[in-house]
């Protein structure tokens, strides 16, 4: 088991638009990259219990040339809007740090 944080390269979060959300998992090399791909912990299922999201309403990409994954899903509150934390979204990605990844 390997915390997320531990073996990506990079984690991070942007808006995508007033009302979605964008967050990168890229990591190092095609070897982890794969062998995180191989496991379906990072699915669109995980993105949605942990952003409370309806698994229909993520998009979810593995881009195997960048070793990366991508999964774009709608803000709970709309960028600026009352309520609005984090109006660009760059902070979003918290909650993947802490996956443990069955690597």
């Amino acid at each position: 088991m390997a915390l997320l944080k531990n073996v990506a390269k990079v984690c991070k979060s942007k808006n995508a638009g007033p009302f979605e959300l964008t967050v990168d998992v890229v990591f190092e090399d095609n070897e982890t990259f794969q062998r995180v791909k191989a496991t379906g912990a990072l699915c669109a299922r995980l993105i949605a219990r942990l952003y409370d999201v309806p698994e229909r309403d993520v998009l979810f990409t593995p881009y195997d040339a960048a070793f990366a994954f991508k999964a774009t899903f709608p803000r709970l509150v709309p960028a600026g809007d009352f309520g609005d934390t984090d109006v660009y979204g760059c902070q979003q990605h918290a909650p993947l740090l802490d996956v443990d990844l069955p690597i």
